[in-house]
């Protein structure tokens, strides 16, 4: 059995920011071959620092398994399991509504999730509900992830449980 923590995975915000990131080089000029207008903002060294983190990466995406064919080669990740999600899951309350498809998916493993829709509702309602570590961290979705989101992750991990 795999005890790694599972690192649940948003592509949007996270992975494609809303604007341009200063000093990344872009993996393509726009307009892509691939049509997603903002998709030449991946930077190409995250997939490294996101293998770098030691968890099993999952994606955790509207994209579903199209961040297999169009982000994961474009950050040297290789192709990684994809969380289904239940089509009419919509928890209101202000909870987002992937928190108790991802909270159930991990079964009590520790898991972080990157995401850059996240609230304290979804932090309180994981720890109500998940008996795991769990880091809920939101990424700027202007900026997607930075060496302090990095950081804060590696940090986090070095206190989730065993080494991995």
């Amino acid at each position: 059995m795999n005890h790694r923590p599972l690192i649940f995975l948003d592509v949007d915000g996270p992975l494609i920011p809303f604007r341009h990131r200063p000093g990344v080089t872009v993996t393509a000029p726009p307009p892509d071959p691939s049509g997603h207008p903002l998709i030449h903002r991946l930077d190409p060294a995250d997939g490294r620092r996101l293998l770098a983190l030691g968890g099993v990466l999952m994606w955790a995406t509207t994209w579903m398994e199209t961040a297999n064919e169009l982000v994961a080669p474009r950050i040297g990740l290789p192709p990684l399991p994809v969380v289904p999600f239940p089509d009419d899951d919509l928890p209101g309350d202000g909870l987002h509504w992937k928190t108790r498809p991802l909270t159930a998916w991990a079964a009590g493993r520790p898991f972080v999730w990157l995401d850059d829709e996240l609230t304290d509702i979804d932090r309180r309602w994981a720890a109500d509900h998940h008996p795991g570590p769990a880091l809920l961290h939101r990424v700027d979705p202007f900026t997607g992830l930075t060496e302090d989101d990095f950081t804060r992750v590696k940090h986090w991990l070095r206190g989730a449980g065993p080494p991995f």
